[in-house]
């Protein structure tokens, strides 16, 4: 006897929807971005305008693409694999980038994409043990990072009182690098007891078998 409508299995979306088209466009504004904060050696005040726009957008669709998902029911596995990449390759243009105008560090900014490539890896390593989800730590980072970064990527020189806003967003920039190695830490604890309870529940249970109470 068959069960009402509805009830068998929900199609699979299709990887043709609107968060994966974000998704693309953001991939897309990454060279786009880098040209445009690299030109003239980043020394030209309307193409780093330009350029913190281009930022900006491609910030907005990173915030939006995966709500739309969520809410539309469009949560694809391309979705899942390119949003990451898409974000972790504009972080990453904008770090390297900003280094090598000598507006950021270049330790902080091997530390970030250390940070950001082991997270990833240690994603990879334990997702046969489960899901790790987006901790407090970790989403703070990304909007401390995303702020420093759309900053040091504006020309602040024509800005009044510049060098008050290089310092805050200088500021901005070192609490993003410490939510990222706190968080990072955090990610690496996780992973460590989602092994342990994973473990643990596919263990058989040994007393059912056992030789009794030891007696």
């Amino acid at each position: 006897m068959s069960g009402p409508p509805g009830d068998g299995p929900h199609p699979r979306p299709s990887d043709w929807n609107l968060p994966n088209a974000l998704t693309l466009v953001r991939v897309l504004l990454v060279p786009v971005y880098g040209v445009l904060l690299l030109d003239s050696d980043g020394t030209d005040a309307w193409t780093r305008a330009w350029a913190c726009l281009v930022f900006v957008l491609a910030a907005v669709t990173d915030g939006i693409d995966g709500r739309l998902a969520r809410s539309r029911g469009q949560i694809t596995n391309f979705g899942k694999v390119a949003d990451p990449i898409a974000d972790k390759a504009l972080m990453g243009m904008a770090f390297i980038g900003l280094s090598l105008l000598g507006e950021i560090w270049w330790w902080v900014t091997i530390v970030m994409l250390a940070r950001e490539v082991g997270v990833t890896v240690l994603r990879f390593v334990v997702i046969r043990y489960g899901v790790m989800p987006a901790g407090r730590g970790g989403k703070l980072k990304t909007i401390l990072q995303t702020v420093s970064l759309g900053a040091l990527t504006f020309p602040l020189w024509v800005l009044p009182m510049a060098p008050v806003w290089r310092l805050l967003a200088d500021v901005v920039l070192g609490a993003a690098l410490v939510a990222a190695v706190a968080s990072g830490v955090d990610y690496v604890f996780k992973a460590v007891r989602l092994r342990r309870s994973s473990i643990a529940l596919q263990r058989p249970d040994r007393t059912a078998d056992g030789p009794g109470d030891g007696r």
